[in-house]
This record gives structure tokens, sequence and C-alpha cells, in this order.
């Protein structure tokens, strides 16, 4: 039997996802539920092998009988939370056996699988009914588990699972400021750009700027280790350039605004009607979270390399709110096109949606949630 770490005392709620979009989403999730209440242990599970702070991580057992009564014995979760059309009935049946309250999240129009054996009937229906609660992502996967015999009443539509954190933070009195300093300016934001990207990012400004003379460009590094390095480029760049860290304040002939670090990021979001996400020019790194850009109203550019959060970009590049670019050309062209202010408020607009939408769902999932703890006495 596997050697699971000691269980802490107290209410356990264990998630489990079953893509890494999902694992991350549902990390988002317990991290927002522990800010609440502090007390509960808060367990992930799903493809990637660990789990951020202060959530413990877990492995599944196999899909046997033994294996799953110990999983189920050792964690003996009061709730949990599992996202992914692929079942597994013995393991969600030894939970289920104890004292656990199961939720379904971001059940889609698609397929159920499980792991049972092909001559068990009707497998998928048995295991759906463990779940006290179930949440679809649209109104046709609501209709699919209806017709499947299972209970409206336990079937609630909520929108889509989406990795969601709470919207970056700023000063109301700098943003005040600066936004009278930028009055009229077509702005653009470059985030947690990557050493490999400055100089492209710096080309594309300059042959923007070629059609939009007040063009400014805030270029942000995505670490401070690569202020040094970013602050290089863009004075051989040959640009006129404002140093924030050092207290400069953008005129009118400064061209790009240079700053040393993401830290000031929820201001920038808030000023720019489009933002270039770096990190995902150059491979390596997986590109950053795009709903950080659209939760503050800003229409999102982005390269190939965003694997880490693709379905997130997919996303947005559906909904039209996104837009993938793959060099300094189409970067500066993307950028003459959508810095008008329709164009871009548009594909805002769009990734609000999306945000908003995602956001609402795990409301939904979390007040669930708190309501099962609290008849159980465990919240």
């Amino acid at each position: 039997m596997p050697d699971y770490p000691a269980r802490p005392g107290g209410p356990l709620v264990w998630a489990h996802g079953g893509s890494v979009p999902q694992q991350r989403a549902l990390a988002a999730i317990l991290a927002r539920m522990a800010q609440t209440r502090p007390e509960l242990t808060l367990l992930l599970s799903g493809p990637e092998p660990t789990a951020p702070a202060p959530l413990l991580h877990t492995e599944l057992p196999p899909e046997s009988i033994p294996a799953t009564q110990h999983f189920a014995t050792h964690w003996a979760p009061d709730l949990v939370l599992w996202a992914g059309q692929a079942l597994r009935p013995a393991l969600l049946d030894a939970v289920s056996r104890g004292s656990a309250n199961l939720v379904l999240v971001a059940a889609e129009d698609l397929p159920w699988t499980s792991d049972a054996m092909r001559w068990v009937p009707d497998t998928e229906t048995g295991v759906l009914a463990l779940f006290d609660r179930i949440f679809t992502t649209d109104a046709a996967a609501a209709r699919r588990l209806r017709r499947m015999g299972l209970y409206s009443s336990s079937i609630t539509t909520s929108g889509p699972l989406t990795e969601t954190a709470p919207p970056l933070d700023c000063a109301q009195a700098l943003h005040e400021e600066m936004a009278g300093v930028l009055a009229g300016r077509p702005v653009w934001l470059a985030s947690r750009v990557r050493p490999g990207e400055v100089e492209t990012v710096l080309r594309a400004h300059r042959r923007a700027s070629r059609l939009a003379h007040r063009l400014l460009l805030i270029l942000v590094p995505a670490d401070r280790a690569d202020a040094e390095v970013t602050w290089r480029e863009a004075q051989a760049s040959g640009l006129r350039l404002c140093a924030w860290e050092n207290g400069d304040m953008p005129d009118e002939n400064t061209q790009v605004l240079v700053a040393e670090g993401p830290d000031d990021l929820g201001l920038w979001y808030r000023l720019a009607p489009l933002a270039f996400m770096g990190g995902s020019l150059v491979s390596g790194f997986g590109g950053h979270d795009p709903f950080e850009a659209a939760a503050l109203g800003a229409a999102t550019l982005y390269g190939p390399n965003v694997g880490r959060h693709l379905a997130a970009y997919s996303a947005l590049a559906e909904a039209g709110a996104a837009r993938i670019v793959k060099d300094a050309d189409t970067l500066s062209a993307a950028v003459s096109h959508l810095i008008a202010p329709d164009r871009a408020a548009g594909m805002a607009h769009a990734g609000w949606d999306i945000v908003t939408a995602g956001a609402a769902m795990t409301d939904m999932v979390i007040k669930h949630a708190f309501a099962l703890l609290d008849e159980k006495g465990k919240g």
C-alpha cells in the first residue's frame, strides 16, 4: 500500500483535477477556501506532481478495492471536489462510504469514462449518482446528465472551470495620478517579458510608433533579476526611456517606461488597454496566466509557447479576447491594429465575460462547499 503522509487533524477537503488546467483551477479554489477557513486541511491530486502551499498533494491509488479503501480510510475526507470526465468508480465509492460529501465540478457535454470492467452495466450513471451536487459548464451538459437518469435537483449549471485568482491590486491615488499623466496617449504593456523577448518587443514598438507617434510602451520584466539586462537592451534601442523605479514620470517625449519587476502590474493592467504576455515568444517558460490581464480589462496578445496555460489562452482566443503573435512584425501589426480604443475594448469585454463566468463558478462551488461543511459541523 502507498505510504501516505500523516493526515492532519480536523476537517479535510480533497480536490482532484483530471487535467493540468483543472488541477490548477481547483488549486485556486482551495487557496481561496484556505483564506476564509484556515482550519481546513486541503488536499490536491491530479497530473501535476506537486501542490502549492498550503495545500497538500497526494497520488491517486490503483483502482482496486484494497487500495481505494486504504486511501479513503487514511485521508477520510469530509468533502470531495472532483473535476474531469474520467471517473474512478472504486475510489469514489470508497470515499462516499465514509463521511464525505462528493461534488462534481465542470461537468461537460462529453462522454464519461471509467476504469470499470466493460461488462458492468451503467457504471457511469451509478458513479455519477454518488455526487451530492454536479456543477455543469453549460446547459447541454446538464441535459446529458438528465438523459442519463440523474435528478435535476442535483444538477446546477455554473459555467466553465477556470484558474481565477483575485485581481492584482494597486494604489487608487497612484492610478488616478498616472491616468492623468497618460491622458490621451495610446498605451500598451509588455508584461512579464523574458530577456530573450525584450529586443523583439522594442522592435515591434518602434515599428508601431511610426503609425502612432505618441504611443507609449510600458516594459515590465518577469523578474527583478532581469531588470539590468532589460534596461541595457532598452537603452541600446535608442528609444526615449523613463526609469520607473528611479521615481521618473513619463512626459510627452517618453517612448518606453521601463519597470524593474512585476510589482506594479496591477497598475499597468488598469492603464494599458492592450497587454502582450511575456514568456510566450521564447520556449522554456510556458507563458503566464492571461486571466491576470483579462481580469483588469486588458486585451491580450501572446506568443506560441503557452503550454502551461494553453486552456486559458484557447478560451480567450476562441472568445475573441486574445490574439497570437509570432515575431516583431506580427506583434507590431497587432499593436497598430488593436491600439484603437474601440478594438481593444471589444477584446477586453470578451475577456471579462470569460473571467466573470469562471469567477461565478468558483463562487458557487465555494459557497456550496462551505454549506456542506457547516451542515456537518466541520466549517
